[in-house]
């Protein structure tokens, strides 16, 4: 039997229909379960980041973050998060590793702003040391220095030691004891003989009990004080522009041994090279301008400062200048290698920059100037509130949008 073109037609347009009646019913059968609402936005703080399946130490990784990814918070149990990666994978972390989207624009403001500080020399670890946000042991550590990098100090701050908080112990299970059990047991037990009572105290007792110790001289014993305790932290720049604080202790400054053995048990806390020296008989040295701090720990930088000089004929360092018993601070600043400026607090309680011009052995102050210190630098604020998911703008739904939605309904 023939069929007409028109009929025929008709029967290609339908069955052209069914492949993609059925692509979308196969979609919309195959669909995924919807994911758990975000609760928060949450950026990376170290270098890289293990995303665990649960929430034990032990537990398998299931993704590994870099400083910066943005995360997705689904939940909170105490300090640990569940978070969801870009790539939507789910698994927990610690929250003291995360930071606030304010954390992130603080640490941004914080490296411009520390860009144009003066370096004070620059400096390496003794070990991996990690760079914190802020000058506290419980503030995010966003970075780690290695062992061998060098980084600039470009500040220093004296900031109150915060202990790490004490482990929560988790109390036994109380076991439950049947009432009726229990009063079987107390008839069984036998009964302890009552204590004899205590004899009546004398008629005179208040005359016995002098003198008191409040009314002997001298007897009035202070109450001892804890003296609060410190760390001194440092504010560091690596050659890619990151900036924060680690522990000043963590640090040595890569000044020459040469220079570094006469420190005599001091912490140098910066130096600055004033010029160069040709040795004919050895390679090229340098003058040096450092600052030492002496044992303890003090709210300024530096309590001495030091010019050394090379000794072309004796082939080693000697002095040529020296001030002790001071209060500086930071900038200590080089002008072409023939001044130098440092800020001191004088007996007038001021703070003033003094230059001195830099001529071989000869050292001598050439001004003094009042000191304004600049404007502090910002702070990243210890915000552990995580922003809200930006919500999405509602898109004006298609034909197949509408009828997947029906098709997964019904299905």
């Amino acid at each position: 039997m023939r069929l007409s073109a028109r009929t025929g037609g008709r029967i290609r347009n339908r069955l052209a229909v069914f492949p993609i009646f059925g692509g979308l019913l196969l979609t919309a059968c195959t669909s995924h379960a919807p994911q758990q609402p975000s609760s928060g936005v949450a950026y990376v703080g170290p270098i890289t980041l293990n995303i665990r399946k649960d929430l034990a130490s032990k537990s398998p990784t299931v993704d590994a973050v870099k400083h910066g990814d943005k995360l997705d918070v689904l939940e909170l149990r105490r300090r640990f998060i569940k978070v969801r990666t870009a790539q939507g994978i789910e698994g927990w972390t610690d929250s003291n590793l995360l930071l606030t989207a304010q954390q992130m624009d603080d640490l941004r403001s914080l490296a411009d702003g520390a860009a144009k500080l003066a370096s004070q020399g620059k400096a390496t670890p003794f070990d991996v040391l990690n760079m914190h946000s802020a000058p506290a042991r419980q503030s995010p550590s966003f970075f780690q220095i290695a062992e061998n990098e060098s980084v600039e100090v470009i500040g220093h701050r004296l900031a109150p030691h915060v202990a790490a908080p004490e482990p929560v112990q988790l109390q036994a299970p109380v076991k439950r004891v049947d009432p009726a059990r229990k009063s079987k047991a107390k008839s069984k037990a036998t009964q302890a003989p009552p204590m004899p009572s205590a004899p009546p105290p004398p008629r005179n007792w208040q005359s016995l009990s002098k003198p008191r110790a409040a009314d002997l001289p001298g007897s009035a014993h202070p109450v001892p004080t804890v003296a609060p305790q410190f760390d001194d932290w440092d504010l560091v720049r690596t050659r890619d522009g990151k900036v924060g604080w680690v522990l000043a202790r963590m640090l040595t400054m890569s000044i020459p041994d040469e220079v570094a053995q006469y420190a005599e048990g001091h912490r140098i806390t910066s130096y600055l090279s004033l010029g160069e020296v040709k040795d004919k008989e050895g390679p090229t040295k340098h003058n040096w301008l450092w600052t030492t701090a002496s044992a303890g720990q003090h709210p300024f930088e530096f309590d001495s400062f030091r010019v050394f000089v090379w000794s072309a004929k004796r082939h080693h360092y000697e002095t040529a200048y020296i001030e002790r018993n001071v209060e500086g601070f930071y900038p200590v600043e080089s002008h072409e290698d023939t001044a130098f400026s440092v800020i001191l607090r004088e007996k007038d309680g001021n703070l003033y920059q003094r230059t001195y011009a830099f001529s071989g052995y000869h050292v001598r102050m050439i001004s003094k100037t009042p000191y304004t210190p600049p404007a502090n630098l910002p702070e990243v604020r210890a915000s552990r509130n995580f922003d809200p998911p930006p919500v999405p703008t509602p898109a004006s739904s298609s034909f197949s949008t509408r009828l997947k939605k029906w098709l997964s309904a019904k299905f």
